[in-house]
């Protein structure tokens, strides 16, 4: 007679600040019996007590550090502002606790090699959390480059936009803060660009629009890579909400929104998430058609917290460090586009 396999207890997080996309974390998270959202904590114990009760979240905390210290507290969500991101990151692993940080994960690349260097250093893992990463289209899009189903990626082309609500008390139109469209929505254009090129540029060229305020309202980048090819991005919080990429290959083209968060078509979702496309042509002529590609689908946040849970749970430290890599390469990159716009020309980009 065969035993059945042990349970394994759900990872228990802490949710490291009250940011709104974090009770959409916790509703979508909390779904999977994998993940058992604990505590959470505000600078005021009276705000993380509004954000936890509703969501059924039970301890709350008056401070980050008291989170960081709380022993029924394996793992911490971190949705900060993004100057935010690299100080509590590395308090987190200083505390013994595995973090998923927001995107985007730090304001340039020292601060990114920074953050792994101190997760290495106290063996626990660090992630950066951008929600499409996880979703089964995106394996599905991988695994079409991987295969070969669009020969060599030649270019891509990524945009992300979408028109800013509240501007006048928006975090994302404060520069002390890490705002702007660039590091906001240009992130996951520049995410996807480094998923299919495979590795960082040599050099970059921009161009922006400034705010009032200081940030960046819409940029446009050129990357140029040191094989030759390169890419464009295209980012903006000026424009109606639109979300695309194109990865041109030496015998084919792929077409993706890469949506954070999708549902089936023909479906209503009780959260307002929508199918997501994802086509390749497989082949060079215009005769030949696209195929669309189906896929699971459902929240992005779920599915980056189960994947979280599974490179934990195997102690798959070489994942976290392919992933690494990725994140510090985007951080270089960002960094280089927001000199390059501010200075007028073309910037080199350095590595972390």
């Amino acid at each position: 007679m065969s035993r059945s396999a042990p349970l394994l207890r759900p990872l228990r997080f802490g949710i490291l600040g009250c940011a709104n996309i974090a009770k959409q974390f916790v509703r979508d998270a909390s779904a999977s019996p994998q993940v058992r959202v604990v505590a959470a904590a505000s600078r005021r114990l009276e705000s993380a007590t509004e954000f936890a009760r509703p969501l059924g979240i039970g301890r709350c905390h008056g401070s980050y550090e008291a989170l960081l210290a709380d022993e029924e507290v394996d793992a911490i969500y971190l949705p900060l502002p993004n100057s935010l991101h690299a100080e509590w990151a590395i308090k987190a692993a200083q505390a013994g606790k595995h973090i998923l940080c927001e995107k985007p994960l730090a304001l340039g690349a020292v601060q990114a090699t920074s953050m792994f260097d101190a997760a290495r250093k106290n063996g626990v893992m660090l992630l950066e959390a951008y929600p499409y990463w996880f979703q089964p289209q995106t394996g599905a899009m991988v695994a079409l480059m991987q295969e070969g189903a669009i020969g060599t990626v030649r270019s891509v082309q990524a945009s992300f936009g979408f028109t800013l609500g509240n501007p006048q008390n928006n975090i994302r139109m404060k520069p002390e803060l890490g705002g702007g469209a660039l590091l906001d929505a240009g992130s996951y254009a520049m995410s996807i660009i480094r998923l299919a090129m495979g590795c960082a540029p040599v050099r970059v060229t921009a161009d922006a629009n400034w705010a009032d305020s200081g940030v960046d309202i819409s940029t446009m980048a050129t990357l140029h890579y040191a094989d030759g090819r390169r890419a464009q991005l295209s980012c903006a919080m000026d424009g109606a909400n639109h979300r695309r990429a194109t990865i041109v290959g030496s015998t084919g083209t792929i077409e993706t929104e890469y949506l954070n968060h999708t549902s089936p078509a023909g479906t209503v979702s009780p959260y307002g998430y929508l199918p997501s496309q994802l086509r390749v042509r497989r082949g060079i002529a215009n005769s030949v058609p696209f195929e669309e590609i189906v896929t699971a689908t459902g929240s992005g946040f779920r599915f980056a917290a189960e994947a979280f849970v599974k490179v934990v749970r195997d102690k798959d430290f070489a994942a976290i460090e392919r992933a690494a890599q990725a994140s510090i390469d985007i951080a270089a990159t960002l960094e280089a586009v927001a000199r390059s716009a501010r200075l007028g020309h073309a910037v080199d980009v350095t590595p972390g």
